[in-house]
């Protein structure tokens, strides 16, 4: 009775925090992880510590909870191996588990956006939307001993995400630990995914001939930017002019593409003539699809603008998430890291949801800040996780369905108030003033100054 007293404290007090814990235990529950690991793993074992025990410590420090991996394990008291059997554990962990994870939480958190009527509006109706786009992650600390003592950047990999759009959530990753590789050497892990009326959106490192010949084989579609060197190609006919978008005028014009043993396949090429240049100076954007016509041209540029999204995905995680812990050197820890954080936005994203059902889409839409979200979240979590054990929540929320945590959900949502997570828009971005030199610079007093911008006769 106490407990849940204290609970319904939380909730009116901090709505936002309670249902990210909530959708944390139902998506990661120690039963679920546990079985998770048993049907994925290959050559990985349990032993005394459990895969769920290390998802526990590592979402502390993916949602700044704990700064370091060392201190989120001391807090722990209940937990008997030594912390250098965590590392090890760490290191070991194989990709396919990582990937399993985001992909398992992923399904369960759009079942519970769908019940919350969160969602956003289809990109394209008829269509299953999905962008992607591969992030390379920055180096890490040299702590392995092979890098002590030289002057390197070990780069722990890289990986690919993909977002849909409507749920906002990361439904799957593709991971590599070869820091050099490219992102096409995940291209087909990622195709062997797409299914027929896929429609994916990316930039232009996934345009080769062979991909986007593959995508179209699979009954599947793309709006992919041209990449000038890596597409066997010509174009057909004159290109004509389709109308304007908010960046820019629109182009068509049919591309021809050379396949395998001579083949051919006509593809639309839609150009963007950019009212201003990119930051890389360009002037146009090609975007090459293979939509049917009645997928208009303008609609398919407008519909590419959305790529960007998952960009902004990769942003907010690195803003509000410790998705790249230098400490982690090990490519395995690093990649099993990234994919917590995803697993972290998701959950944001799905209280997101609820509070567009509760309030409206277009009002959380433009007036919600992820960032007010993310601090409401890490200063309140030590308080109300030292108040409420873990083994409460566990027993509340573990086992709830979809449709159940919607409804909690969307209570708690109707509690939250919104001023105090009100965005503040910024103006466009000024480039910063060139840094003057320290040589030869002189000490001002400040109060002096302002003096001078009330009265400017006054002497110095």
């Amino acid at each position: 009775m106490i407990l849940s007293e204290v609970f319904d404290r939380f909730v009116d007090g901090s709505p936002t925090t309670v249902m990210v814990r909530a959708t944390l235990e139902n998506v990661l529950s120690q039963q679920r992880l546990d079985e998770l690991f048993n049907e994925t793993a290959v050559r990985q074992r349990t032993n005394e510590l459990l895969f769920s025990t290390v998802v526990d410590l590592m979402s502390s420090v993916v949602c700044r909870v704990r700064p370091s991996v060392h201190a989120a394990y001391q807090s722990r008291q209940d937990i008997k191996t030594s912390v250098k059997a965590l590392y090890d554990k760490l290191r070991r962990i194989e990709p396919n588990m990582s990937q399993a994870l985001v992909r398992d939480t992923a399904q369960r958190m759009g079942a519970i956006v769908h019940r919350t009527h969160g969602a956003l509006p289809e990109p394209l109706p008829g269509y299953r939307v999905l962008i992607a786009d591969g992030n390379h992650f920055p180096a890490t600390e040299r702590r392995l001993k092979e890098f002590r003592g030289q002057n390197v950047a070990p780069l722990p990999g890289h990986a690919v995400a993909l977002l849909d759009p409507a749920l906002m959530l990361a439904v799957d990753v593709f991971l590599c630990p070869d820091g050099h590789a490219s992102e096409r050497t995940l291209l087909p892990p990622l195709l062997a995914t797409l299914r027929a009326k896929d429609l994916l959106l990316a930039d232009r490192n996934f345009c080769t001939t062979s991909f986007l010949w593959d995508i179209a084989d699979r009954k599947a579609f793309f709006l992919i930017r041209q990449h000038a060197s890596s597409l066997k190609c010509e174009l057909v006919g004159r290109r004509k002019v389709v109308g304007r978008i908010t960046t820019g005028r629109v182009y068509e014009q049919p591309l021809r593409i050379f396949g395998r043993n001579g083949q051919t396949r006509t593809i639309r090429r839609i150009t963007i003539v950019l009212d201003k240049p990119t930051t890389n100076g360009d002037h146009e954007i090609h975007i090459l699809t293979n939509l049917p016509a009645k997928v208009s041209a303008l609609n398919a540029a407008t519909l590419y603008q959305q790529r960007w999204s998952v960009e902004g995905v990769f942003q907010e995680m690195e803003a509000h998430l410790n998705s790249e812990i230098d400490t982690l050197a090990y490519p395995q820890a690093a990649l099993f890291g990234f994919c917590l954080a995803l697993v972290a936005y998701n959950v944001l994203s799905v209280t997101k949801s609820a509070l567009r059902g509760a309030h409206g889409h277009e009002r959380i839409q433009k007036e919600f800040s992820n960032y007010y979200l993310a601090h409401e979240v890490s200063g309140m979590w030590l308080g109300m996780t030292m108040i409420l054990p873990a083994k409460y929540w566990e027993e509340r929320f573990a086992t709830q369905t979809p449709s159940q945590m919607a409804v909690f959900l969307l209570r708690c949502a109707r509690k939250v108030n919104l001023k105090a997570y009100r965005k503040h828009p910024r103006g466009p971005k000024q480039m910063p003033p060139t840094k003057p030199s320290k040589k030869g610079r002189k000490h001002v007093a400040t109060q002096r100054i302002l003096d001078q911008r009330h009265c400017p006769l006054a002497k110095k």
